[in-house]
C-alpha cells in the first residue's frame, strides 16, 4: 500500500489534505478563542475613580457585579469590640492573617426589621499580619476610609476557625457575629484619614494593595462546540486521503488477479488425445 500512497497524484492529494487540515485547525482555534468573553475589560479605569460607598452600594441587597472592584469611600467609625482575624491568607509567599473590623458608616440607610441595628456597617480588611499577636485594635474617632470593594466571600463550611477568628470574609456570618446590619461587601482599605491627617498603619500590620481583579469568563458553548467540530472535520479530511488511497490499491489488486488468470477455459495440455480409428478388414 505503501507504493501506491507514493504515486504523484496520492502524494499531491496529501498535500492538499494537509493545508485543508491546517485551515480546520485554524478555524478550530478561532471558534476555541470566542467561546470565553470577558465580563468587562480588566483595565477598566472607572473602577480606580474613587466614588461614595453610599452611592455605590445599598445594604440589604444583592451584590451587583458592576460594583466588584470599585474603588469607594466612607465616612465613619471603627468599633474595637468588632473584630475578626481571617487566617489562611497569603502575602508575599507568607501565610498569614487579615485584620477585619466592623466599620459604622455615616449616612448609611439604616434597616429596619428584627435584628437590624440603629447603624449599618460594614467589615473593612485594614491589613495582614503574620501572626495574630500582631493585631491592634483600630484607629478611634470619626475616619474617612477610602477602599476597594468586594463582594463577600463565600463561608467555608464545616470549619470553626475559634473565638475571634473566621476562614472567610463572608458578610452572612460577620453579622452573626457581630449582631449588626451589613452592606453585602466588604472594603479593603488602602488609606484611612482622620482629622485631615492620614494615619499611618503599625509596622506590624502591612497593607493588602488588592488590585481590580481579572473578570469573569464566560463560555460560549456553540462555539465550544464550533471548535471541536473543525478538529473532526480536519481528521476526516486526512480520512478521505486515506480510504481513496486504500481504494486504489484495492483496484490494483483485482486487475493483478485477473492478469494472472488464463484466457482459455481448458488448457491445451489437459485436451484427451484424438486417435484414428482402427480399420476393419473385411
Amino acid at each position: 500500500m505503501l507504493k501506491t500512497a507514493l504515486k504523484p497524484r496520492w502524494i499531491a492529494g496529501l498535500v492538499f489534505a494537509l493545508l485543508l487540515s491546517g485551515v480546520f485547525v485554524l478555524l478550530s482555534q478561532w471558534q476555541f478563542g470566542r467561546s470565553t468573553q470577558s465580563d468587562v475589560p480588566v483595565d477598566d479605569p472607572a473602577v480606580e475613580q474613587v466614588k461614595p460607598l453610599t452611592a455605590e452600594l445599598q445594604p440589604g441587597t444583592f451584590f451587583p457585579g458592576s460594583a466588584s472592584d470599585q474603588m469607594v469611600s466612607a465616612k465613619g467609625s471603627y468599633d474595637p469590640t468588632k473584630q475578626v482575624l481571617v487566617e489562611g491568607r497569603l502575602l508575599a509567599g507568607q501565610k498569614g492573617y487579615w485584620v477585619v473590623n466592623a466599620f459604622a458608616v455615616d449616612g448609611a440607610p439604616v434597616l429596619h426589621g428584627a435584628g437590624a441595628s440603629a447603624k449599618t456597617w460594614i467589615p473593612v480588611a485594614r491589613g495582614w499580619v503574620a501572626d495574630p499577636a500582631q493585631a491592634g485594635p483600630p484607629p478611634s474617632g470619626t475616619i474617612e476610609l477610602t477602599g476597594r470593594l468586594l463582594p463577600s466571600e463565600a463561608p467555608v463550611p464545616n470549619v470553626d476557625a475559634g473565638a475571634g477568628r473566621a476562614s472567610a470574609v463572608s458578610v452572612a456570618e460577620l453579622i452573626n457575629t457581630w449582631e449588626v446590619s451589613s452592606y453585602p461587601g466588604f472594603v479593603a482599605a488602602t488609606s484611612e484619614v482622620s482629622a485631615g491627617k492620614t494615619l499611618a498603619l503599625p509596622a506590624q500590620l502591612k497593607p493588602l494593595n488588592i488590585p481590580a481583579q481579572p473578570p469573569n469568563q464566560q463560555i460560549n458553548w456553540l462555539n465550544l462546540f464550533y471548535s471541536v467540530e473543525w478538529v473532526v472535520f480536519a481528521g476526516f479530511a486526512l480520512y478521505i486521503w486515506w480510504r481513496m488511497v486504500a481504494d486504489d490499491y484495492r483496484r490494483t489488486l483485482e486487475e493483478e488477479e485477473e492478469e494472472e488468470e488464463p484466457d482459455d477455459e481448458f488448457p491445451s495440455d489437459d485436451l484427451p488425445a484424438i486417435t484414428k480409428p482402427e480399420q476393419v478388414k473385411p
